[in-house]
């Protein structure tokens, strides 16, 4: 699939050279040739020092071997073989958001009212500044654009979710909620997506416009609105999962946003709560094992949970309103909290279960999610949050505004 694949298939309409020589002529730069002949013939990437790094990924852009340098440069992701790549500081200090990894191996950092937005390169496209509007939750629809879900500013009606252009930042387009037929004014909370196209988020408007809503990702059209029952958070989600196997929606809202946790799974196919979960009225020790993140795990039909301890939990997806089995074994860190601290978060990945605390990400496998790895770097204070895609784990520390990549090293060649 690459420019010399292409070059020599007998389905390629090429002129052939004149008097018979079967020589071709290449207008590109010869010393990026120099490498990536040298990267085809070996598997290994060697950039000499007169060759900028820039120079020699647009020429393997051109020739279809940008894969072959990305996988020279690191290899599949293994949380358990992950080594610190590289450090990035953003433009100003404390209050990070969120970080999201691009399908590419780039990724996205919300600050405040501010997106910023690096490719693979970790070159910075220019920012996407939403007018100071808070940004909630951010996506990679694809590589080319990103969703930003923002809150509403009171009395103005601007708040809700635009579709960028992750290249230049220009908004494509907004999406809007429809209730009674009127387009409302609403704050866009946690996003998911889902492999049929479909966008959710959780949404919060001014009357009756409570719960997730679903979007057309190639339309930008409303489909569906799942609206919240008495008694149930769903417009104030920390955090939406599409589970496919299921065709469910994971809704998770958390303590400190509400008093009590809700975890519930959502079928939009029936229009109801199929499975659900809260913590209201059950008995909480000196630790207060209040629930600060959720994951759903088809595989092994739970809902791993994790506290401010960095306890992980598990409940019985089987089994409607379940107890939570703490897992005493997972507990890393004791002593008091930082002052400052940032709540854990959870992620799954190639089955392999991440769960940051304070400066450091670790890293649990196998049945019994045995701790097997941490990842640590003590510069910019506690993560607030971390993501992991085109086979790149990033974590974004809260005091610095300073993001880690960790990559997985490429195996050596033979």
């Amino acid at each position: 699939d690459s420019f010399f694949g292409a070059l020599f298939d007998d389905n390629w309409d090429l002129q052939q050279p004149p008097n018979n020589r079967q020589e071709f002529f290449i207008d590109r730069n010869p010393d990026c040739f120099a490498v990536l002949l040298d990267l085809l013939r070996t598997g290994d990437l060697y950039i000499p020092s007169n060759v900028p790094e820039r120079l020699l990924y647009r020429e393997a852009m051109f020739y279809g071997l940008i894969d072959h340098v990305r996988s020279a440069k690191w290899g599949p992701f293994d949380g358990n073989r992950l080594k610190l790549s590289r450090s990035v500081t953003g433009r100003a200090p404390g209050d990070g958001t969120a970080i999201r990894a691009g399908p590419d191996g780039g990724c996205c950092v919300a600050h405040g009212s501010m997106v910023h937005v690096f490719d693979w390169m970790l070159e910075e496209h220019p920012p996407i500044n939403l007018d100071y509007q808070r940004v909630n939750d951010i996506g990679w629809v694809n590589s080319e654009h990103v969703l930003i879900s923002a809150c509403e500013r009171l009395g103005k009606g601007d708040g809700g979710m635009g579709l960028f252009s992750s290249s230049t930042g220009d908004l494509r387009y907004k999406f809007n909620v429809v209730h009674d037929n009127q387009i409302k004014s609403y704050t866009a909370g946690a996003l998911s997506f889902s492999p049929d196209y479909k966008i959710f988020a959780s949404c919060k408007g001014r009357s009756n416009e409570y719960g997730i809503g679903v979007w057309d990702q190639v339309t930008g059209k409303q489909m569906d609105f799942f609206y919240e029952s008495p008694g149930w958070s769903l417009g104030d989600a920390d955090k939406l999962q599409w589970l496919n196997e299921s065709n469910c929606l994971l809704v998770a809202t958390l303590f400190p946003r509400k008093d009590n946790c809700y975890i519930s799974l959502l079928d939009f196919r029936e229009k109801r709560m199929v499975w659900s979960w809260s913590d209201i009225g059950a008995p909480f020790t000196v630790d207060e094992k209040r629930v600060r993140d959720a994951i759903a795990m088809e595989e092994c039909n739970s809902v791993c949970v994790v506290n401010e301890y960095d306890d992980l939990g598990f409940i019985d997806l089987r089994i409607n309103g379940g107890s939570v089995r703490w897992s005493s074994r997972s507990r890393l860190l004791k002593g008091k909290m930082p002052d400052e601290p940032c709540y854990p978060k959870l992620a799954l990945h190639n089955g392999q279960l991440f769960s940051s605390m304070n400066d450091s990400i670790s890293v649990f496998c196998g049945p019994d999610w045995v701790l097997t790895s941490r990842l640590r770097r003590s510069y910019g204070g506690s993560i607030c949050d971390f993501s992991i895609g085109g086979d790149r784990l990033f974590a974004l520390h809260s005091e610095e505004n300073v993001f880690d990549v960790w990559e997985t090293p490429p195996p050596p060649v033979i």
